[in-house]
């Protein structure tokens, strides 16, 4: 281990993977923040409203299907290790396959979808109006959307971040500036603000298919014509692979989801403290994610190479830098926490209310990290399964610590997420130092499916 600490060459290969996905990462919430910004100056609040609902649908309709990148990921960076040139250029073909199937799957029956949705929500007749308005329009950018999630994945995995960095920052600055456009210069309002987003995921399209075509020539890989016709070999593998990280990610979906709806019913200064407080806990998941990703395609690379060494030097070197970002956000959180809420809200009831509850918080990074890492390393491994498993597993453990705390209110919430996040990596680590005693680790697991 301090050998692999003492090696220069590999904390340089860690950060030319993680340092990109997490400086592309700070563009999401900055998309965010403009969208309110041009939106909450319009004459009526339904206007935000709108956006915010149907944004939210969006977003985990498509957060959902994230599984595309993830698989991507995995089964190319194997396959780049192993230089199998085949291999790489059908990974990229099937997976833009279904995710080009999956859109139109949606496009066809959002319509249903959206209602069913709605008949669920509260919201008043104005903002359901224009969160329809806004999903109807922002689901016909579906095919890129998706076909993007596969084009970030392919790139990871044959161990270029620098691609998916600009292709991400590229897409989102053209969603701002089309924003400012459409909303405030032409006066499109929601139509404007959703017509943004397709415009700038079909200029991602574009701009990713071209890093592709370069990766494509500059690897020497088969011609994609002569591979479409074995579009089909290989593909009960992938759907497989696609269908557990579904599963987890719903599984995730769920835990989050619950939190926000069960912390609405204590009272307004707790939803407006949960709301604070889960912003610090996308950044953490922002900076981990990053190391997540570095993770994912060295432990691919490494097995597909059918290295050991390498792919013990690879989790020694990220979980190192991982811990290191993880005790400085720690930090922060406990030392400035109180002055980084004021600078979110200036409002004293809900500063208060947040102070209350941020040990929680502070204790996140350094419980988290073995989560992140650990789920790239198995999603670089392509051990779907497994991720499935272990997350249904914290999931169940999530919703009975809260019942088993709930005596607590909001605590009760708080403490399950901690809970939830420490089980995720319990339950992985548990099966992967099984797997790696058994020295079955190594294998690809959709080899031997």
């Amino acid at each position: 281990m301090l050998r692999a600490l003492r090696d220069i060459s590999l904390h340089r290969q860690v950060f030319a993977l993680a340092l990109p996905m997490v400086l592309s990462n700070i563009t999401v919430p900055l998309l965010g923040l403009v969208d309110a910004a041009v939106i909450g100056h319009l004459d009526y609040a339904w206007y935000l409203g709108g956006v915010a609902v149907g944004g939210t649908m969006i977003n985990v309709t498509f957060w959902l299907l994230g599984f595309l990148r993830m698989a991507t990921t995995g089964l190319s960076a194997q396959a780049y290790g192993a230089s199998d040139k085949d291999a790489q250029a059908t990974v990229f073909i099937q997976g833009v396959a279904l995710a080009w199937l999956l859109a139109l799957i949606l496009i066809v029956f959002h319509q249903p979808v959206s209602q069913l949705i709605f008949q669920f929500s509260s919201a008043s007749d104005e903002v359901k109006h224009y969160a329809e308005q806004y999903f109807s329009i922002r689901i016909w950018g579906a095919p890129a959307a998706l076909a993007n999630f596969v084009i970030m994945g392919w790139l990871l995995g044959t161990q270029n971040a620098k691609l998916p960095m600009w292709l991400l920052i590229v897409t989102n600055v053209v969603n701002i500036v089309l924003d400012v456009l459409f909303v405030i210069g032409l006066g499109w309002k929601v139509q404007g603000a959703a017509a943004a987003s397709v415009l700038a995921e079909y200029s991602g399209l574009l701009l990713g298919l071209w890093f592709v075509s370069r990766q494509w020539l500059a690897q020497a890989l088969p011609s994609a014509k002569a591979k479409l016709g074995s579009v089909r070999h290989g593909i009960g593998r992938l759907l497989k692979l696609n269908r557990d990280i579904f599963l987890r990610s719903l599984c995730l979906q769920l835990a989050f989801t619950f939190m926000t709806f069960q912390g609405a019913t204590l009272g307004d200064n707790v939803v407006a403290a949960n709301a604070v407080l889960m912003s610090f806990l996308m950044l953490v998941s922002y900076a981990m994610d990053g190391f997540a990703y570095a993770m994912e395609a060295m432990v691919g690379k490494a097995i597909g190479a059918r290295n050991r060494d390498e792919l013990g030097r690879t989790m020694v070197g990220t979980t190192f830098w991982s811990l290191m970002i993880s005790l400085v956000i720690t930090f922060a959180f406990g030392v400035f926490g109180r002055d980084i809420i004021a600078l979110i809200s200036d409002i004293p009831t809900v500063q208060q209310e947040a102070a209350i509850y941020l040990p929680w918080l502070a204790a996140v990074p350094l419980v988290s990290m073995w989560c992140f890492l650990l789920d790239g390393i198995f999603i670089g491994a392509t051990r779907g399964r497994e991720m499935r498993n272990s997350m249904f597993f914290a999931t169940c453990s999530f919703f009975a610590i809260w019942w088993w705390l709930a005596d607590f209110g909001n605590h009760a919430l708080w403490g399950a997420m901690l809970g939830f996040m420490a089980m995720r990596g319990i339950g992985l680590a548990a099966i992967f130092a099984y797997q790696w005693q058994k020295n079955i680790f190594l294998e690809p697991a959709s080899a031997n499916k």
